[in-house]
């Protein structure tokens, strides 16, 4: 076994744990459930503007009108 400068070992580790909490800091950021609803949010109102989208949610909104007014009245 090859003896190593306890001074070299020392800064070593110190650059493993370095790596390692940036790495978890990065992971945590990854997962936090506020950015990942505010990420999900984003899209789905980036994908319901879209025209096509605006007008299909628009005629299935005024078809469930027609439909809950006309059972209203027969009732």
């Amino acid at each position: 076994m090859v003896d190593r400068d306890p001074d070299a070992i020392k800064q070593e580790i110190d650059a493993a744990r370095d790596q390692l909490a940036a790495t978890v800091d990065s992971l945590a950021e990854r997962a936090n459930p506020r950015r990942l609803a505010d990420d999900l949010k984003a899209k789905v109102i980036g994908f319901v503007t879209k025209p096509a989208v605006a007008a299909t949610l628009a005629g299935a909104g005024a078809l469930v009108v027609i439909v809950v007014v006309h059972r209203v009245r027969n009732r």
